[in-house]
């Protein structure tokens, strides 16, 4: 057999052993990067590349290596699911840096962090004070968690007792042209409503939408393959807000010119009428 061709065999069979490695090790092992995790993973790689080029080294101990590293890790997390001593003596356990506003200066010694590398780590959050931490965590991953003091954290409408309607996961009704026809279905909307949809905004059919997605309050986004079509479809706001300006004024106009007191009564009321409507629905149409 050939050199390249048995490169070819290793570097197949030992991507192959990778692959279902990282599908039975889960996403943690590149979601919540711990030392640890980050040890074993370049060791893994380590091995991979000398199976694959190295040809002193036996084909099987070379995967009996890799099936070693893969299962370790496995066994180390079901150990931590099963004991939180076991979890803190295999990943660590997370240390505070700052606690009630004030810097732990023991605990960045402990963790060779300086104070520009906590800086560093705060900016990386969008803080840059520290007297508005209330509370800093390093996590087991390297990963910085930050608490802001009360009267520093943003306002949400909880917080100001105010009651929002609930919105609920948005959906794909379009994907590359394509109807999802199970999202249409679920949504309670048909073709005909989704195609009037697409076409006000510049698609002349369901193949000139890259994507569409409606959220739960029936808002309907579209993204057309051609965004210069969707950028002159969108000045058809403007444009009904000046048609239904015009209708106004034709009305008041109406009320005017007629010598018959039930129709001037009626224009006049249906030009206050579109008034207060208009004073609603301008703002939406700029």
């Amino acid at each position: 057999m050939s050199e390249t061709v048995l490169i070819l065999i290793r570097s197949v069979g030992a991507f192959l052993l990778l692959f279902l490695m990282a599908r039975i090790m889960g996403k943690k092992q590149i979601s919540q990067l711990t030392f640890f995790d980050y040890c074993v993973g370049i060791t893994i790689g380590s091995i991979a590349a000398t199976l694959s080029v190295d040809q002193n080294v036996k084909i099987s101990n070379g995967l009996m290596a890799l099936l070693i590293w893969g299962l370790f890790p496995l066994i180390l997390a079901y150990g931590g699911i099963k004991s939180r001593v076991f979890s803190n003596l295999t990943d660590g356990k997370a240390a505070i840096l700052i606690q009630n506003g004030k810097i732990q200066e023991k605990e960045l010694k402990k963790n060779l962090i300086t104070i520009n590398e906590l800086i560093l780590l705060l900016r990386e959050k969008d803080v840059f004070k520290f007297s508005d931490v209330e509370l800093a965590v390093l996590e087991t991953n390297g990963d910085l968690s930050v608490m802001l003091k009360t009267d520093q954290q943003p306002i949400t409408p909880h917080s100001i007792g105010l009651k929002v309607e609930q919105e609920h996961s948005p959906s794909i009704l379009i994907m590359d042209g394509e109807i999802l026809e199970k999202g249409l279905e679920d949504k309670g909307y048909s073709k005909e409503w989704l195609l009037g949809e697409v076409q006000k905004q510049g698609a002349e059919d369901f193949k000139d939408v890259f994507a569409a997605q409606i959220d739960s309050r029936g808002n309907l986004y579209v993204d057309l393959y051609d965004d210069a079509s969707k950028r002159q479809t969108l000045e058809e706001k403007p444009l009904l807000g000046a048609t239904l300006k015009k209708i106004q004024a034709d009305l008041e106009s109406f009320s005017l010119q007629t010598d018959n007191p039930d129709a001037k009564k009626l224009y006049a009321e249906q030009a206050s009428e579109l008034k207060k409507t208009l004073d609603s629905i301008l703002p939406y149409l700029k």
